[in-house]
């Protein structure tokens, strides 16, 4: 049985072969015999994609087992990582040769490529998405080719590639721009969600990297503050029974049988939400920087994000929190605000702005789509662009609209992919046939 399915259960696939190459040279093969037989080729990562983009219809991708850093330039502080490698396994490798991304999400259990491909990012107003730290990018093309592109060789196929969504080749291998691992200081407490909304521009330009949380019909909203320390600091991590406590126990087990309570009984789910928002905890401690972005997320949800106009984030936030109540579903999980500075990345959700992220989540098994639908709507109000990773209901028509460089991805994936070796019926929706 080759059956797969996505992390949140959105997503199913069940293909004729599931190829599983060791090197590029495999690659480069297999690409050359699906495309000379007429087939489909679509690489499938670690399935935390919310949409089908990574649904294969004939021929699946793992590259499960081409995984590891593949060289280091300590002079240039850049890495080299080959495609199938975790963001998990990353953060460990660069934490052994005393390095660290610039900036990262809060779920690491991506592939790299997986991770840009679909604009992966974390939060702070002066940062990027992952992608903005990548220096070069190898791909095999449709044609079996293996190639190398950058700012300065191949520029076009780099300003889309970086942001790709599978759609141009096999990304192969990753170069980063690393820099010598820093400590972040973290600081996690309940604040009323009116004064962080109040301050939410001083928030994000005091701190390195700010985010909040809030939680539908309470009146606390969890904020978190990163910031770096100076080169040397020794860390202060917590304990590890605190972080058992407060991360297994309080943000997955306590608050996983919340939801499951609010799913079977859901007149239940907004007193259980006023009370997730009073029983919030706070806390301060360091620790090597990967550790602070990242966290164990194992209640499982659905998930809809937009960036929109950072100016624009007091609108879409009066108007979801105007929605909610008229939901005929309550909605057991917290809305994300987090940030993000303008980038040049062809579909990048940042290119060209600053950014402001808004993602709405929902239980599994709960009802969303009058939710998510009702988001949508005002998200479109001030030019949202949905994460490509995440559930939206746009089409090519609608998002040519959005990315001023839409038209210009197309003709290169027309160049690189004139059969469509590397489309599914999601790349078709999104953005459009191939040609």
């Amino acid at each position: 049985m080759n059956r797969w399915t996505n992390w949140a259960g959105t997503a199913t696939a069940n293909p004729g072969r599931v190829h599983t190459p060791r090197d590029v040279g495999e690659i480069a093969r297999l690409v050359t015999d699906v495309a000379v037989d007429g087939r489909r080729l679509r690489a499938r990562g670690s399935g935390h994609s919310f949409t089908p983009i990574a649904v294969a219809e004939s021929d699946a991708l793992d590259l499960g087992a081409w995984t590891g850093v593949s060289s280091v330039d300590p002079e240039r502080g850049e890495v080299t990582v080959r495609a199938g490698t975790t963001l998990r396994q990353l953060n460990q490798e660069l934490d052994a040769l005393g390095l660290a991304m610039t900036n990262l999400g809060d779920i690491d259990a991506q592939t790299v490529a997986g991770a840009v491909s679909t604009g992966t990012h974390g939060t702070g107003a002066r940062f990027g998405g992952i992608a903005t730290q990548i220096a070069r990018l190898e791909l095999v093309l449709a044609d079996g080719s293996v190639v190398t592109c950058s700012a300065d060789r191949r520029p076009e196929l780099f300003h889309a590639a970086r942001v790709g969504l599978g759609a141009l080749g096999v990304l192969t291998q990753i170069t980063l721009k690393c820099e010598p691992s820093f400590v972040l200081s973290a600081q996690e407490r309940p604040e009323p969600l009116g004064e962080v909304l109040e301050g939410f521009d001083a928030f994000a330009e005091e701190n390195d990297h700010f985010e909040f949380y809030w939680f539908p019909y309470g009146a606390n909203a969890l904020v978190k503050r990163n910031n770096r320390l100076p080169a040397g600091a020794v860390a202060k991590p917590l304990s590890r029974a605190r972080r058992f406590v407060d991360y297994e126990i309080m943000e997955n087990a306590a608050f996983g049988t919340l939801c499951r309570v609010g799913r079977a009984v859901p007149r239940l789910t907004r007193p259980l939400g006023r009370f997730a928002s009073a029983v919030l905890s706070a806390r301060e401690y360091s620790d090597v920087s990967h550790r602070v972005f990242v966290t164990h997320r194992g209640v499982r949800f659905v998930e809809s994000e937009y960036a929109v106009p950072r100016e624009s984030l007091p609108h879409v936030l009066g108007e979801l929190r105007a929605l909610v109540p008229r939901l005929s579903t309550p909605v057991a999980f917290p809305v994300e605000v987090r940030v993000a500075a303008a980038d040049d990345i062809w579909l990048s959700t940042a290119n060209g702005r600053d950014s402001a992220y808004v993602a709405i989540h929902q239980f599994v098994g709960m009802p969303y789509l009058e939710y998510f639908t009702g988001f949508a709507a005002i998200a479109a109000e001030v030019g949202g662009r949905p994460h490509w990773g995440k559930m939206h209901n746009l089409d090519a028509d609608d998002l040519r609209k959005l990315y001023p460089h839409f038209d210009d991805f197309r003709r290169v994936r027309s160049e690189v992919d004139p059969a469509g070796v590397f489309t599914n019926p999601y790349l078709d929706r999104v953005l459009g046939p191939v040609g």
